[in-house]
């Protein structure tokens, strides 16, 4: 039975530092909660503000942010390990907080940091989960063997995890994730720090899990992951949603077609003007007294009259660099800001 996602509305306030699989900083509130008498006021970070949405069954559905733009926080209420400050959250159709248990049993969930019992062998990690899920021995046996081997695991199988390299933890976090066959999966940025090689393996596996009716959000601040996994994907940051689609469609929602990073060592106000008025530029978003960005039509054609441009209104151009649409150049036409920020 496939299961879709949705949230509505999730807002959550720390009163203390987040934890670190919860999402980072978050977003400072003005204002403090009261203290006891002699004590500081607590500080509010806001790690959620307004959150909706809505994952299909079958989807894989990608939200891609920097660091402690709320990605974490928002698996964190799904997966039941952070209770939300307001707001309601749905795996298919039992609510989260109100039906945990149930949640549970349908979710898998590959934190952003392997927890791998260091006592146990790869093996005993995967049946020991099968066996928390009410899987037979036979069965638990069966599933462990093949997702050691799904996983290049197999020769590894009766070695202890504490000698394991961090790709091989990850690998192993996501098969125990699979053991119980979960409807729902939540990968927490599965592939950060492996290896290239590794991450199109993840990648094969993820599109396979998929392929036989699973629906699964995953965490990403690789702009590369997101384009070549998700049907569809939210880009977030403090927070807040700023734009969701697939990523053809938010790719195409930004203006023309090029984006040009100009760099000056000096830009005169009339520069910004003039930049304005060349044809084919739609935005031009001015970077301090240093640089421009331009989204325009037109990349390489632009570039004489660009030059021409700094010499007549005295500015000295440095550097000028053309990028075509891309998820990365989205985050910053809409944040000002790089998702690596």
């Amino acid at each position: 039975m496939a299961m879709g996602i949705r949230t509505l509305d999730l807002r959550k306030i720390y009163s203390s530092a987040p934890p670190f699989a919860a999402g980072g900083v978050g977003v400072p509130r003005a204002g403090a909660r009261g203290s006891k008498k002699g004590k500081p006021p607590k500080p509010e970070v806001t790690a959620l503000d307004g959150v909706s949405l809505t994952v299909e069954a079958r989807e894989i559905f990608g939200l891609l942010g920097p660091n402690g733009a709320g990605k974490s926080t928002t698996v964190g209420v799904l997966t039941t390990r952070v209770r939300p400050t307001s707001g309601q959250a749905w795996v298919g159709d039992h609510e989260v907080w109100k039906d945990q248990a149930t949640v549970k049993r349908l979710i898998g969930v590959v934190p952003q940091r392997p927890n791998l019992d260091f006592s146990l062998t790869a093996a005993e990690i995967l049946t020991f989960h099968g066996a928390y899920f009410g899987l037979s021995a036979k069965e638990r046996n069966q599933r462990a063997s093949e997702l050691l081997e799904k996983f290049k695991l197999t020769d590894r199988a009766n070695q202890m995890v504490r000698g394991f390299s961090g790709g091989m933890m990850q690998r192993l976090s996501i098969a125990r994730a699979m053991m119980h066959d979960p409807e729902v999966l939540f990968l927490d940025e599965p592939s950060a720090g492996l290896d290239p090689q590794t991450r199109i393996l993840l990648w094969e596996i993820i599109r396979e899990y998929n392929q036989a009716g699973k629906t699964i959000l995953l965490t990403t601040h690789y702009m590369e992951e997101a384009d070549a996994l998700c049907h569809r994907l939210a880009i977030i940051d403090h927070g807040k949603v700023i734009a969701i689609g697939t990523p053809g469609e938010l790719k195409a929602s930004i203006p023309g077609g090029y984006l040009l990073r100009l760099r000056f060592g000096k830009q005169p106000a009339a520069l910004v003007e003039g930049l304005r008025a060349l044809a084919g530029v739609r935005e031009v978003h001015s970077q301090d007294t240093t640089g421009a960005d331009i989204y325009a039509d037109r990349g390489g054609s632009l570039i004489p009259e660009i030059a021409t441009l700094a010499t007549t209104t005295g500015a000295e151009l440095l550097d000028v660099h053309i990028s075509e649409p891309s998820l990365e150049n989205l985050f910053l036409h809409h944040t000002g800001r790089s998702l690596r920020d």
